[in-house]
Parts: structure tokens; sequence; C-alpha cells
């Protein structure tokens, strides 16, 4: 079987993105392909459980700025895939396609850009622009999570038509024996505390909401990160501090899905939010802001949960309401979440990733 490498920023973070990537990593190793995970810098102990065959490797074990670190980058990108004989070289995030593309000049590899942002999203760095278009021009594939984000990628880029494919990312959680209840009280959301998850959009909707529905319901914030202390003092100003538990970063998030009634995602934007995938696959109906990309591939208004208009922080907190108010339309709900996950099973995606490896 071929030799397939990974590259991404740090394995050892605990977000979306390096979550997938262990994911399809460990499904690739499971069917005997030798498997790396390279990280530009690392420790090498990945946050996730990998298959044991797996090889962790980084360019340096500690962070430097990559950009006055140029050359040396390229240079031990293109010694380890000539070392390691790899066949596939798959580019988790389209900015490191800036070294990737130079490092595989004159290189026999099947080199595919794996996009995980929203395309109209550049975290503020022309290196992601740039590593765009090199992509565009130099890459053998591009994948995107969305059908949406293929559309962004293709206004941009007219003649990649050919080599942009889209691949969900898949559900980690399958054939639950799980049923969500309103007599849970809880609302939960997971994801890092930072301005784009748009938590402070989600306690503001959350303060409209406790003006009318019994104090016994709760929201359950799962995760850490630079807003945590000001997320706190949010609540405090809204008054709704009794109201929200803040639960902090978590391995197992497994619980918290199982205590929660309906679960909200109130992103500014996203790529393809894995956390929606959960929290489908524990049969939890979602309320979330209709961003570019991401929610409206997961979310079918008004049959598994609400998609509102981005930022639009009154509707939000009606479509709450909306959900747990009637029992009967909760219900139903839940039962259309456990049937749309079933579009998202681990062999499905895993077949359309192969698919493109044997192009």
């Amino acid at each position: 079987m071929g030799n397939i490498c990974f590259l991404i920023g740090n394995i050892d973070h605990s977000g979306g993105t390096e979550r997938v990537t262990t994911i399809i990593a460990n499904e690739f190793a499971q069917k005997n392909f030798q498997v790396h995970i390279l990280s530009l810098s690392s420790n090498d102990i990945p946050f996730f459980e990998q298959h044991e065959n797996i090889k962790n490797s980084s360019l340096f074990n500690t962070n430097i700025s990559m950009r006055r670190h140029l050359l040396t980058v390229i240079s031990r990108i293109r010694k380890y895939l000539i070392e390691h004989q790899i066949d596939t070289l798959i580019v988790v995030d389209s900015i490191s396609c800036v070294f990737t593309v130079p490092a595989c000049f004159g290189l026999k590899i099947n080199h595919i850009c794996w996009e995980h942002f929203n395309f109209k999203v550049n975290l503020g760095s022309r290196f992601r622009n740039l590593g765009r278009w090199m992509a565009a021009k130099w890459c053998s594939r591009i994948v995107t999570l969305t059908e949406r984000d293929k559309i962004f990628w293709v206004e941009q880029y007219p003649n990649i038509k050919e080599k942009i494919s889209v691949i969900a990312n898949p559900s980690l959680f399958q054939n639950l024996d799980h049923q969500p209840s309103l007599e849970n009280r809880t609302v939960l959301a997971v994801g890092r505390l930072d301005y784009i998850k748009g938590f402070d959009l989600l306690l503001e909707a959350w303060a409209l909401v406790c003006k009318k529905i019994d104090e016994r319901w709760m929201l359950n914030i799962v995760g850490g990160g630079q807003e945590e202390a000001n997320l706190k003092q949010l609540t405090q100003d809204l008054n709704i501090e009794s109201r929200v538990i803040f639960s902090g970063q978590q391995k197992n998030v497994d619980p918290f899905y199982k205590n929660a009634s309906i679960y909200c995602l109130s992103s500014r934007n996203e790529g393809f939010p894995m956390v929606l995938l959960e929290a489908q696959s524990y049969g939890l109906p979602i309320v979330a802001f209709d961003c570019d990309t991401g929610p409206a591939e997961i979310v079918l208004n008004g049959k598994n949960g609400y998609l509102c208009k981005l930022s639009q922080i009154s509707d939000f907190s009606v479509a709450i309401l909306d959900v747990i108010s009637t029992k009967d339309k909760y219900e139903n709900f839940v039962k259309s979440a456990f049937l749309n996950s079933k579009k998202f099973r681990i062999e499905a995606i895993t077949e359309k990733w192969q698919d493109i490896l044997s192009d």
C-alpha cells in the first residue's frame, strides 16, 4: 500500500482540524497504508488517540517564525518526503502550500491541498492567500469541506474545476444508544473561546432566552481560550452568571452531549464544524448561525434545527425557544437529526478519500 503523509501545523492541538486529521489518518492506517503525520512544530505527542502504526514527526520541536525560516521549512519537508518515499502528501490547511509546493517540485507525489477554512476568510494572513493561489496552480487536487466553499474557489480560480473535490468531515460518533430529552434542561456549546466562535453572541441570545424559560435551564459552554475571562465578565454584565456553566477544555465530550437537550453554534465563520456532526450523532436539535460555510451542509432548516441569519441575536433566541417549547416538534427534530447523521458515516467519507488517492 502507499505511503501517505499529512502535513499539519501541530498535531498536539485539540481543535477540530487535528481531530478530523486523526480520524482520517486512523482509517488509512487500519487499511494498511503507511501513514505519517508531519507537524510543522510539535512535541510529537498527539492530543487525540492514534492508531499504533502512525508515525509522528515534526520539523521543529518549538514554535518558530515559519516566514523567517521559509527556506529551512521547505528543505526539511522535501527531505522528509524523499527519505520516507511518500506517495501522497495531504496538506492540512492551504496556507502550508507556500512550503509544500516548492518542496514537491520535481517529485512524483500526489499533492493534495485539504482546505479547512472558509475561502473568504484568511485570518489576517496574506500567506494564506498565497498558499491558495499556489495550490490552485500546482497541487494535484484540492479538497474542500462544503459545496459552497468549492464555489468560492472556482469563482476565484475557474481553471481548477476538474481537480477540486468536496469531501465532508466524517462523524466520529455512530450508532449511539442515546435519546435526548428536554428533561435535561441544558443547552450545549463546544469550542475554542475566541472571537470567531461567537460565544459573546450566544450569551446575549441566552440572556433573552432566560427571561422566558424555567430558571432550571442552563447553558453549558465546553472549551477554553483567550476570551474566557471576557465571556465570564459578560455573563455578569448580562446578569446570567447563575445560568451559565463554563466547563473548560475536555478530552471526553461524550457526557456533555448526553446530558444536553439542544446544541447551539454561534460562530461568525466556520469551515465545517465537527461539533455539529457530533451533536447530530447524539440526536440533538441544533440552532446555528448560517455563516458562509458549514452549518447549512448539516442543519436542515426547520427539520433538525434552525439556521439563523448571522449575528441576529433576537432570531437566535427565538429559535432556541421554539425548539424547546413544543415536545412533539422537539421529538421530530431528534428523529431527523439521527437520520441526517447517516450521511456523514466514516465509511462513506473514507471511500471518497480513497477515490482521489487512486486518481
